[in-house]
């Protein structure tokens, strides 16, 4: 696919080539992946300015996102990625292996720091994605990180949430950008120059106030190391992001959905012999186990996997406590996203007061099933954020759906996640939904296939 960027993006990817350290708050939708990896790109190919990138994201991030951006566009074709993930043994082949880009997760940043304790660290340059995660100094991967930050010469940030607590989580992801230029040296150097206590028990001090201007001081000191995009200020209005989350199943879960795809067709016969009805029929066990259960002939369910569950809650943590549609499609599905998110306090709209809490921003999750929530329900004033815990044949059920936030009203830009799984029949229903042919056509073609 090529890559045409957008003025903002070509202002994104000019950044990262002509500063050695910066950070890109840019929102999610905006294409923080491929301009870093274009950056990337031009300082090894173009200028030669950079060998060996290291890459640190969190763990589904790492498994699927960066390898899959980079395959996707025309220009990235001669990148290589590596995954730098599993066993001990397993990432350090791959950190063995020939490459430009080499991608870890933030909880393996601490083993990474030590398995170079005693080599030449490899990297001359790193790259935070999501950089509020380490917001926390007191945290063994800040610690780790910051050990070896001045081994390399580069370092890009990223995050859409640079700030998600207030002020105060922003010395420790700066000073990983640019070891304390200008939020100084240390924590308390920085809260002394623009904080004072609030809430206190004595000597015990609860809170930290912003002092009166400190604000506007602190974003001038960053003008030259961060820029800050949001989409509502970039992407036309009414904005509309389709965020496409490809997550792949182990190597057992696979061979589980393998063998069920196998029966359920051999059940029904084969090619022209299946029915409508039939294949709807297959396709329902099929979409039941990508979303990481399945119903036995007896109506009890069986779990087999929680990685939706996984990748949701990755999503929960960037939404940062903005309000979220999630739209399911079995009951055990919701039963298993109310036992997974208890301290989100899911609700569902069951009454008038049900609406008006969300339009009033009072229900952080909110979870639906696409069919109650068709024509007439004005829900864009709660929230901008939709996922897809498991899409429909349905392109009317889902226009539908999206339709109560993505509409005439709405003052944010609106990102709609879709969790698919990769390999299996989600993916086919997420290409006819966005081919806007979905029927029961295409099912029958997919099974036929199979």
């Amino acid at each position: 696919m090529k890559f045409t960027p957008h003025p903002y993006q070509e202002e994104a990817i000019r950044m990262i080539e002509e500063q050695k350290e910066c950070g890109l708050f840019l929102d999610m939708g905006l294409g923080k992946t491929v301009c870093t990896l274009t950056a990337i790109r031009d300082l090894m190919y173009e200028t030669f300015e950079v060998s060996r990138v290291l890459v640190i994201a969190t763990k589904r991030v790492a498994l699927d996102t960066w390898t899959s951006e980079a395959e996707k566009w025309d220009h990235l074709q001669d990148l290589r990625v590596v995954r730098v993930l599993g066993t001990p043994m397993e990432r350090k082949f791959a950190l063995a292996q020939d490459a430009d880009v080499y991608v870890i997760n933030r909880e393996n940043v601490t083993w990474l720091v030590d398995y170079y304790a005693h080599r030449k660290w490899a990297f001359d340059m790193i790259v935070i994605d999501e950089l509020s995660s380490f917001k926390n100094p007191k945290s063994k991967r800040f610690r780790a990180l910051r050990k070896v930050r001045s081994a390399s010469d580069r370092v890009v940030g990223l995050t859409g949430t640079p700030a998600p607590n207030g002020y105060m989580d922003l010395w420790s992801e700066v000073y990983l950008l640019d070891r304390g230029k200008r939020l100084g040296k240390t924590l308390t150097a920085y809260r002394d120059a623009y904080f004072h206590p609030g809430r206190r028990n004595g000597p015990v001090i609860y809170e930290w106030i912003l002092d009166s201007g400190a604000e506007k001081l602190i974003r001038e000191k960053l003008s030259d190391l961060c820029i800050s995009m949001r989409s509502e200020d970039y992407l036309t209005l009414p904005p509309l992001t389709v965020n496409d989350i490809l997550i792949p199943l182990s190597k057992r879960e696979m061979e589980v959905y393998r063998k069920m795809e196998k029966e359920k067709i051999l059940e029904v016969g084969a090619g022209d012999e299946i029915s409508a009805f039939q294949a709807a029929t297959v396709a329902g066990k099929l979409l039941q186990l990508s979303n990481g259960a399945v119903y036995t002939d007896e109506g009890r369910a069986i779990r087999i996997h929680d990685r939706k569950l996984d990748a949701l809650e990755e999503i929960l943590e960037a939404a940062n406590g903005k309000p979220v549609l999630v739209f399911y499609s079995y009951r055990h599905d919701l039963s298993r996203l109310r036992e997974k998110f208890q301290k989100h306090e899911p609700r569902m709209i069951e009454t008038q007061r049900d609406i008006r809490d969300w339009n009033e921003g009072k229900i952080p999750l909110l979870l639906a099933h696409p069919q109650s929530m068709g024509h007439g329900l004005n829900l864009q004033a709660g929230g901008h954020i939709i996922v897809w815990f498991g899409l429909p044949w349905s392109l009317e059920a889902y226009q539908q759906a999206n339709a109560r936030l993505y509409r005439q009203g709405q003052t944010e830009a609106v990102i709609i996640h879709r969790l698919i799984c990769k390999g299996t029949v989600d993916e086919v229903v997420a290409a006819r939904l966005e081919k806007k042919s979905a029927s029961q056509d295409a099912l029958l073609e997919y099974l036929k296939s199979r």
